[in-house]
């Protein structure tokens, strides 16, 4: 506990922007964090979101020592703890159990973005939007559609759709 910080976050601000050197990770023990980044045309994309128990940051920018090209941003007011790359470093050295959490942290991190590649190309809306739900529980309370749309890459109309028919339909 003695390498974590406590950071506390208010809604609707940012707890990393592009550019910035990334000299922490951050792991959410309260609240909803939104993870995107802008392409050339100013359009948003979301690839992260951090709830409760969840790590979050810009994971190249941490580990390659490269500016972070990510916005990450509170949905709600938010709860951090934060470590540093070299105090991270230490405890891998002094406690070996938590390099071993950590690959095995990153290696799920890993499949599940594998995971949702693949979803992308082979599953319909509502698939993907059920699997979303599993993977964030009750999280579609807390951000609005048209995020979880942009996540999704689907229309918040399309969203709104499925949620619709899945109220008046629960075996749709």
């Amino acid at each position: 506990m003695s390498k974590l910080s406590k950071i506390s976050l208010a809604r609707k601000k940012f707890l990393l922007q592009p550019g910035a050197h990334i000299k922490h990770e951050y792991f959410v023990i309260k609240g909803c964090l939104k993870a995107y980044y802008l392409d050339a045309k100013g359009n948003r994309h979301i690839i992260q979101f951090a709830i409760e128990n969840w790590w979050v940051g810009d994971f190249d920018a941490f580990y390659n020592d490269v500016p972070s090209k990510l916005h990450i941003e509170s949905i709600e007011s938010s709860t951090l703890f934060s470590i540093s790359y070299d105090d991270l470093q230490e405890l891998f050295i002094t406690a070996p159990i938590f390099e071993r959490y950590f690959r095995i942290l990153v290696t799920s991190a890993f499949i599940a973005q594998r995971k949702r590649i693949l979803s992308s190309l082979e599953k319909d809306t509502k698939q993907r939007y059920l699997e979303f739900c599993k993977t964030y529980p009750n999280i579609e309370d807390r951000v609005p559609n048209y995020d979880i749309a942009n996540y999704l890459g689907v229309s918040a109309e399309s969203i709104s759709r499925i949620r619709r028919k899945m109220k008046s339909n629960p075996v749709y």
